[in-house]
């Protein structure tokens, strides 16, 4: 550069800077150009067009070539003052700091991309441990641009941050509980992309899509998106359905409301008609055959009559239940399955069905729940029973017509 500015040993010294600038500028410009069009091209071709990151990361770092330049040739433009040529080569020297920081936090997440695509990567997700590792490399970046700035020793800036150490602890405070509780969840595996949770204190509800290191995205079943803190995870309680899912049945837990005054026993009539429902044909022989034993000891014994033990059609319809869940092959036979009485309340004596379907389908669990119960709602008067139902406008109508006609009459 020197000898190209000695053939103009007569024009004023603002002219060999400006000329010198020109060539530095010029030289950078063309270094860039040759980096970015033609070997980056050249290595473009050599990577998989799925995989486009490393070619991302490596137009990041060509960046330093032109940065190289421009340091190196800064000192030889004449006439510039020396306090320009030292500011010059800090910043290009931060520059490269901050290129190299950048180029790190890229390839930090195409490797959580690659890892993404593993078969267990949703049970075992590094997303949070790669955003830890990006914070450390931008907070040694910006520890060494300040030190490239300043022209001073990064050991001398850090000794410097101890005094800082109570407010640093404030500043990432989110940021450590955060990471303690990513941590806790992997190794635990208490939480996975794709599953199920409710949290109703923070009005969530439905399948996580994000594990971050400081929140955790789930998307509700209205397709909302609720953000959770990633700590609250840890330090209060949410219900995860994986188990569900994984079980591969669903519970069904509903109790039909039987009016009470409806209960009562059988008579032989009752109870043959009852024997045209395949379903408790077996019941009722048995049962006929067990009463009748107990009642014969019973008149032996000189017993009273109200000492005999009869056929109830609650009881009846209960056998009924549960054998026609016992018959429906949509329902798991392996898992629980009960018909059970729970506390008569003010409302109705509840029958409740607790068993599981075949499937965690939603769609079809609540199709196999539907079904069960229009059966149910529509054969219990078979039995003579009556479910409880609070009084409607259509009550009060058919009473008001009750009484007109009666005062007509």
């Amino acid at each position: 550069m020197t000898e190209a500015l000695s053939l103009f040993p007569h024009s004023p010294p603002w002219v060999g800077t400006l000329a010198g600038l020109a060539l530095l500028v010029f030289a950078s410009s063309a270094a860039n150009f040759i980096v970015k069009h033609v070997i980056l091209r050249l290595i473009a071709r050599l990577i998989p067009t799925a995989l486009p990151a490393p070619v991302a990361i490596s137009a990041r770092l060509a960046n330093i070539v032109p940065a190289v330049i421009v340091s190196a040739g800064i000192a030889l433009v004449p006439h510039l003052p020396e306090w320009a040529v030292t500011v010059t080569r800090n910043v290009v020297g931060a520059f490269i700091v901050l290129t190299i920081a950048l180029a790190v936090s890229r390839a930090l997440s195409f490797a959580n991309e690659l890892y993404s695509e593993r078969p267990h990567a949703a049970s075992r997700p590094i997303k949070g441990y790669i955003q830890v590792a990006k914070i450390v490399v931008y907070c040694a970046a910006a520890l060494l641009m300040l030190a490239v700035l300043m022209e001073q020793s990064p050991l001398l800036l850090l000794s410097g941050l101890g005094a800082l150490a109570a407010v640093l602890m404030l500043v990432f405070k989110d940021t450590i509980l955060s990471l303690v509780a990513s941590v806790q969840l992997t190794s635990n595996d208490m939480l996975r992309v794709g599953d199920w949770i409710e949290m109703p204190q923070l009005n969530a509800d439905g399948d996580v899509i994000d594990i971050a290191l400081h929140t955790v995205k789930v998307q509700n079943w209205d397709k909302t998106i609720t953000t959770i803190p990633t700590h609250r995870l840890i330090s209060e309680s949410y219900k995860n359905w994986r188990g569900m899912q994984e079980s591969g049945g669903r519970r069904i837990k509903r109790a039909l409301l039987i009016d009470q005054s409806s209960a009562h026993f059988l008579t032989m009539e009752e109870m043959e008609r009852l024997r045209r429902f395949a379903l408790i044909d077996t019941y009722l022989s048995d049962k006929r055959g067990e009463l009748e034993e107990w009642n014969a000891a019973q008149v032996e014994a000189g017993r009273d009559p109200v000492n005999q033990r009869r056929v109830t059609n609650l009881g009846t319809f209960r056998a009924y239940v549960f054998a026609y869940l016992q018959a429906n092959p949509r329902i798991a036979r392996e898992m629980t399955l009960l018909v059970r009485q729970l506390q008569p309340t003010a409302q109705g004596l509840p029958l409740e069905v607790y068993c599981f379907t075949a499937t965690t389908a939603w769609g079809d669990y609540e199709a196999i729940q539907s079904d069960i119960f229009d059966h149910l709602i529509s054969v219990i008067p078979e039995f003579g029973l009556r479910l409880f139902q609070e009084p409607s406008g259509f009550d009060t109508h058919l009473l008001v017509e009750g009484m007109g006609e009666q005062a007509a009459a």
